[in-house]
């Protein structure tokens, strides 16, 4: 049985989805702060666990854990809130307290946040978060390697980078924002010369890679599930504009902080877990 974590969240609800119809929504179990209807659902209460013994029976049939749940900044100046970021780390500890006598493997969807900005981000990339929220999903990654190491089991960490696609509506980011003002005839702002550079990488493809994870016989060490193709803020603006087929005019407007782009090496991701990117345009 496969439980997994977050399942009501972005990356968590499409895994559910595809895992279910993958493997059969009986050998699926969730954890989540409310019922999914999905599947069996273990209930978090301020990611604190109250088991009844049908859930405790349910989480001893576990063999893969697939740890994606967390508190996520939906906008930058959430990245260093103390409270939230401390979820991370207390809701990872109460989860690998519960009755798993028969797990083999955990799966932990970590971020590119653990990374210092560099020229281009690779696996081989220094650790040196900037944020909490970096900070708490780091800890988390050591906090989990403890566990599986005192009790022999399999381990992987998969750290998520720049994600899009349906279901990121509800977070303040770029390219839903973007989409959002052009529906609605609104002008577009763009805050700087539109020259910094970012590389996303679509919701179907972060899945796939998860779900192949699961069958990587050994641990090989951190993957990065991230774009390899880099691509302006201006020039994605200008796609997206030319897709809507809509007359929006972007209003460039003087930013006053620093730039900046982010290139990443997804060599690691395309050998174990991902054929072929899905194409941005598409």
């Amino acid at each position: 049985m496969i439980l997994i974590t977050g399942a009501s969240g972005f990356v968590g609800s499409h895994l559910l989805n595809v895992a279910s119809t993958k493997f059969g929504v009986e050998n699926i179990l969730a954890v989540s702060s409310r019922d999914i209807g999905v599947c069996a659902t273990i209930i978090h209460q301020n990611f604190s666990f109250e088991l009844s013994s049908i859930d405790s029976i349910m989480l001893e049939q576990v063999d893969i854990l697939i740890h994606v749940g967390s508190f996520t900044p939906k906008a930058a100046d959430e990245a260093n809130l103390i409270e939230r970021c401390n979820e991370n780390i207390y809701f990872t500890e109460n989860l690998l307290a519960l009755p798993l006598k028969n797990l083999k493997k955990v799966i932990y969807i970590s971020t590119l946040d653990v990374y210092e900005q560099c020229d281009e981000i690779s696996e081989s990339s220094r650790t040196i978060p900037t944020s909490l929220y970096g900070l708490s999903k780091l800890y988390c990654e050591q906090m989990i390697n403890s566990f599986i190491k005192k009790h022999d089991i399999e381990y992987q960490v998969l750290r998520l980078g720049h994600v899009y696609g349906p279901g990121e509506e509800k977070y303040r980011k770029f390219i839903p924002e973007a989409i959002r003002k052009i529906l609605f005839g609104n002008d577009i702002e763009l805050w700087g010369d539109g020259s910094d550079i970012r590389s996303f990488i679509f919701i179907d493809d972060v899945i796939t890679s998860i779900i192949n994870a699961i069958d990587l016989e050994k641990n090989i060490g951190p993957i990065n599930i991230v774009g390899g193709n880099p691509i302006t803020i201006k020039e994605i603006l200008n796609k997206l504009v030319h897709i809507s087929g809509k007359t929006v005019s972007v209003v460039t407007k003087q930013s006053i902080s620093e730039n900046k782009s982010y290139n990443f090496n997804n060599l690691k991701m395309l050998k174990y877990l991902l054929s072929k990117e899905t194409n941005l345009c598409d």
